[in-house]
């Protein structure tokens, strides 16, 4: 996982697939233990994720640093802060000062 942000109602992520996995297999995996962890925190058992899951491969020439910038700058655009920094629920490969400007 190069780069992640939870937003109050979805999960952005860009992912770099091994030989080994495929995606739906490892979207799978990701809402399984998540959704495990997130019942055993809020003391509660069910569903948490919605079935499905929107995906979209990147070209070879794409940068990956714009596209980890765009992941990351979701709660910018979503008006929760003002910067990238400032939101806990995020990580990256790269630093804080290489992303910290997404839209600029």
């Amino acid at each position: 996982m190069l780069c992640w942000v939870l937003m109050p109602d979805h999960l952005h992520a860009l992912i770099e697939l091994g030989q080994s996995e495929s995606l739906a297999v490892l979207m799978k995996r990701v809402k399984c233990v998540t959704a495990g962890i997130a019942n055993t925190v809020g003391g509660r058992y069910g569903s948490v994720w919605m079935s499905g899951y929107h995906d979209r491969a990147l070209r070879s020439d794409e940068n990956l640093l714009a596209a980890a910038r765009y992941v990351v700058a979701n709660p910018m655009r979503a008006g929760l802060v003002k910067c990238v920094a400032d939101y806990p629920y995020w990580g990256c490969a790269w630093s804080v000062d290489d992303i910290d400007d997404p839209i600029g």
